[in-house]
């Protein structure tokens, strides 16, 4: 007999709950990816909206000195889109362009504190399928807005916060499906390794949007919004949301005439549960659980005995989840960190262009060294965290690091290409860390928090309540950045750096009782005292 190839060895030494393990960290990291990617395009077609006409007022000059003061004929230099694309051709199209984020980020954060409560009480498979067939519509909808030559701020705007509504319906639902496959051992790197899904949908964004910016930018938003739309589906064909679910298709699959037949029932949030019935059709009055084989040979089921609990565990109010020692403090220093890091995603691009004088393209591609350096940076900080069992001792030194750094960046970016590289990486890291462990690590801890006494269904919504409070500051941060950036770039980063400093002081008193702390968790950090 031949050997067995030790390829095949490697794939049959996972069991199935293993593989189901790995099919649900990929799809919720590819479905996420699509969220970014859909997102990053407005801010590689800023550059395209309003163009530097710097270049062609100096050829008209030219132009006009060679026709001895008689003004020569130059369709070309002033054609309707010359200067942009109208509204955003005037003088006030950074605030134009500010605007537009805020109206995206602003719906965002208003509906991420509903989507939480409504992801609890609904199947967030359907929930999260809804919602990316819906954002891949209002993705497409702002493309088209180039095809058909519309020109009114008013459709962009009224696209921007439809967009910005139903994509709340993405976080909450892919880290309650994260938190219910895996557990606390390991989080902190396992959520940093699949955080990298926003870094990825970025770069992506980025390359995809930047091939056609110059030639036709409505592309650059109708291709990711058929992207996002074809991960929808896919979700809804193959998103398994908790293991329990998996125990109906595990029963209908045991071989029939050993005398029991089972039966399924829906569960809390859509959870599928499973009891025997026996020969005699006595139903039983307690709930049993499968002790099933994990290959294919068929053997009668064992029916275990467990005891019924009253009521399933009701979903956690928003004051309830409040309550939850650390959620507060997490979500406020998330405020100002998401600023930082949603004001670099929506303007990054723009200010290459402006400092570095590249074009569009260039300028995007340039900035997707950022999000690499973010991806290195949300691993390192989950390690880390998991290593020393501090969450947010992590995130306080990345903050307190991170100031300084956004200062050199402002200053060596204006010093050629080379240093412009490294600084990119470096903030990228710094700045993307702390964001990265407390909306996937952090959230999950506090959503599974001892307070709750094993009530899983508070994880959505603690979820939500955190990246909610984070999307404010997301929305406030291209918005100020809007509004500064007239008076000079040198404010922006000013504004970036007290942010920063903001963040960090919202930690201390969690920093505190971290590093006075007798005991150390390496799993899970979270373990706070009530106030």
């Amino acid at each position: 007999m031949a050997p067995v190839p030790p390829g095949i060895r490697l794939l049959v030494s996972f069991n199935r709950d293993q593989w189901y393990r790995a099919l649900t960290f990929i799809l919720t990291f590819l479905l996420y990816t699509s969220f970014h990617l859909s997102r990053k395009p407005i801010s590689i077609v800023k550059s395209e909206l309003h163009r530097n006409c710097s270049s062609a007022s100096e050829l008209a000059s030219v132009a006009l000195g060679r026709s001895g003061g008689r003004e020569a004929p130059l369709p070309s230099l002033h054609t309707d889109n010359e200067c942009g694309w109208k509204p955003f051709d005037k003088s006030n199209y950074k605030q134009l362009l500010g605007a537009m984020d805020y109206s995206f980020l602003c719906a965002y954060a208003i509906g991420m504190y509903l989507s939480g409560i409504i992801g609890e009480r609904l199947p967030i498979r359907l929930y999260l399928t809804v919602g990316m067939l819906a954002s891949g519509l209002f993705t497409c909808l702002f493309g088209l807005g180039y095809i058909y030559n519309i020109h009114s701020l008013g459709f962009y705007i009224f696209v921007q916060v439809a967009n910005g509504l139903v994509q709340t319906t993405g976080w909450p639902s892919v880290v309650t499906c994260i938190g219910n496959w895996f557990g606390k051992g390991r989080r902190g790197l396992i959520m940093g390794l699949w955080n990298s899904h926003t870094s990825v949908g970025n770069i992506l964004g980025s390359l995809i949007a930047g091939y056609w910016v110059s030639s036709n930018w409505g592309l650059s938003f109708i291709i990711p919004g058929l992207i996002i739309a074809a991960m929808g589906v896919i979700c809804f064909l193959f998103l398994i949301e908790h293991p329990n679910d998996l125990k109906g298709v595990y029963a209908q699959n045991l071989c029939p005439g050993n005398g029991v037949s089972a039966k399924s029932w829906n569960g809390a949030n859509g959870h599928s549960k499973v009891y025997l019935q026996y020969k005699d059709n006595k139903t039983q009055s307690y709930d049993t659980e499968l002790l099933l084989p994990r290959d294919s040979v068929c053997v009668p089921a064992q029916p275990v005995v467990v005891v019924k609990s009253e009521s399933e565990p009701s979903a956690i109010s928003f004051m309830g989840a409040l309550r939850i020692p650390g959620v507060v403090e997490f979500s406020l220093c998330l405020l100002f960190a998401k600023l930082v890091s949603y004001t670099f995603l929506f303007w990054l691009p723009l200010y290459i262009t402006k400092a570095a004088h590249l074009d569009a393209k260039r300028a995007g591609d340039l900035s997707t060294l950022f999000d690499v350096g973010g991806i290195v940076g949300g691993i390192l900080a989950g390690l880390i965290s998991d290593k020393l069992g501090k969450r947010a001792t992590t995130c306080a030194v990345m903050l307190l690091l991170a100031a300084p750094t956004l200062y050199g960046f402002s200053m060596i970016s204006q010093f050629g290409l080379g240093p412009t590289v490294g600084m990119l990486l470096v903030s990228g890291a710094l700045v993307n860390g702390p964001y990265a462990l407390i909306t996937t690590a952090v959230s999950a801890d506090l959503g599974t928090h001892k307070s709750l006494k094993g009530n899983s269904r508070a994880l959505s919504t603690v979820t939500a309540i955190i990246d909610g409070t984070g999307s404010v500051g997301a929305a406030l941060g291209p918005l100020l950045a809007g509004l500064l950036s007239a008076g000079g770039w040198d404010q922006v980063f000013y504004m970036l750096m007290t942010a920063d400093f903001l963040a960090l002081l919202l930690l201390l008193r969690l920093v505190t009782k971290e590093l006075s702390s007798s005991k150390a968790h390496p799993v899970s950090a979270m373990e706070l005292k009530e106030h």
